[in-house]
C-alpha cells in the first residue's frame, strides 16, 4: 500500500472524532512511530510504499484510534516538558498546560538551589513533594531539571506508581547528576496519616478536579479511556482534594516554602480561599495560555 493511500484512509477514519488537521497529525504521528516515516515523506516520495509486514500493525493501531483510544495510549508514550514519558490507561495523559506548572516549579526549585550554593557541601538539598503524581511526569521533570533536588511523588494507585517508577531516564540521571524521584503509596485524602518525609521547600499537585456534571462536555477519548479515579470529584464536594492538599501543606511545607496546584478553571476563587483558610495568606490564581484560571500558587 502506498503511504499516501494509508494517510487518506486514516484521516477519513478519524475525521468523525477529530477536526481534519488533528486527524491528519495523529495519522502522521502513528506512521512516524511505527514505520519511521516523516511528516513530509509522502510529499517528497509520492511512490513510497509501506512494507507488507507493517500493514497489519498500522491497521490494528488505526482501528484502536478510530474507536476513540488516544494516540498516546496506542503508542504507550507522551511528550511532556521536552521529554518522552511512558503512559498507560492507568495514568492521565500529561497536558500541555501542566507544563506551565512545572516551569514555575522548576524556576522556584532552581532559585532555592542557587541560594544554597554558598553553603557548599553543608547546603541542604531542595526538597519537593508531588501529590497525586500519576505517571510521575511532574516529579521527574523537576528532578531532572534541577540536579540534586530530592523529589517525593505520592499516589494511591499501585498501577500509576508502577508507571512512575518505570520512566526511563537512567542516562540523563547519570550525565546530569540528578536524583531519581522516590515514589510512595499514600492516600492524599488522608492528610493526617504517618508520613516519614518532609519538610519540603515546594509542594506541587495536579489532583482530580473535574466535576461529574462536566462529563457531558468531555470527549469520548477522555471519558472512555483515561482513569476516572484521576479525573473526577463529586459535584457536591468539588474541592475535597484541595482541602487535603492544604492540610498536607500545613504539615509538611517548610516555613518559607511555596505550593503550586492545578485547578478547575470554574473554581479559582474558591480554591484559593481553601488555602487562605489553612493559613496560606499569599494565595492567588494564575492563568494558562488560554487565559483561563488554571493554577493556585500559595505561601504563608
Amino acid at each position: 500500500m502506498l503511504l499516501s493511500e494509508f494517510l487518506r484512509q486514516g484521516v477519513a477514519a478519524l475525521e468523525p472524532l477529530y477536526p481534519s488537521a488533528e486527524a491528519r497529525s495523529i495519522v502522521l504521528m502513528l506512521c512516524e512511530a511505527l514505520i519511521g516515516t516523516k511528516s513530509y515523506t509522502h510529499i517528497v516520495e509520492p511512490d513510497y510504499r509501506i512494507d507488507a509486514k507493517d500493514e497489519q500493525p498500522l491497521s490494528e493501531a488505526l482501528s484502536r484510534l478510530s474507536a476513540g483510544e488516544p494516540i498516546q495510549y496506542v503508542l504507550g508514550r507522551a511528550d511532556f516538558f521536552g521529554r518522552r514519558f511512558r503512559v498507560t490507561p492507568d495514568v492521565l495523559i500529561p497536558r500541555p498546560e501542566t507544563e506551565l506548572l512545572v516551569r514555575e516549579a522548576v524556576k522556584l526549585a532552581d532559585m532555592r538551589r542557587r541560594m544554597r550554593i554558598p553553603f557548599g557541601k553543608s547546603a541542604a538539598p531542595v526538597r519537593v513533594l508531588d501529590l497525586c503524581t500519576g505517571s510521575g511526569c511532574i516529579a521527574w521533570s523537576i528532578a531532572l531539571s534541577v540536579p540534586g533536588t530530592q523529589v517525593v511523588g505520592v499516589d494511591i494507585s499501585d498501577a500509576a506508581l508502577e508507571v512512575a517508577r518505570s520512566q526511563s531516564f537512567a542516562q540523563e540521571l547519570k550525565d546530569g547528576g540528578a536524583l531519581a524521584p522516590t515514589f510512595v503509596k499514600a492516600d492524599v485524602l488522608d492528610p493526617e496519616q504517618d508520613f516519614g518525609y518532609g519538610p519540603f521547600d515546594l509542594i506541587v499537585s495536579n489532583p482530580p478536579y473535574v466535576m461529574e456534571k462536566e462529563k457531558a462536555q468531555m470527549h469520548r477519548n477522555v471519558l472512555d479511556y483515561e482513569p476516572a479515579l484521576a479525573l473526577f470529584v463529586p459535584d457536591d464536594d468539588p474541592l475535597v482534594f484541595y482541602r487535603a492538599v492544604a492540610r498536607w501543606s500545613e504539615r509538611f511545607l517548610a516555613p518559607e516554602g511555596k505550593g503550586l496546584t492545578e485547578i478547575n478553571e470554574m473554581l479559582g476563587k474558591e480554591t484559593a480561599e481553601v488555602f487562605r483558610r489553612s493559613g496560606f495568606s499569599q494565595s492567588e490564581t494564575s492563568s494558562d495560555f488560554f487565559d483561563k484560571n488554571r493554577f493556585v500558587f500559595y505561601a504563608r
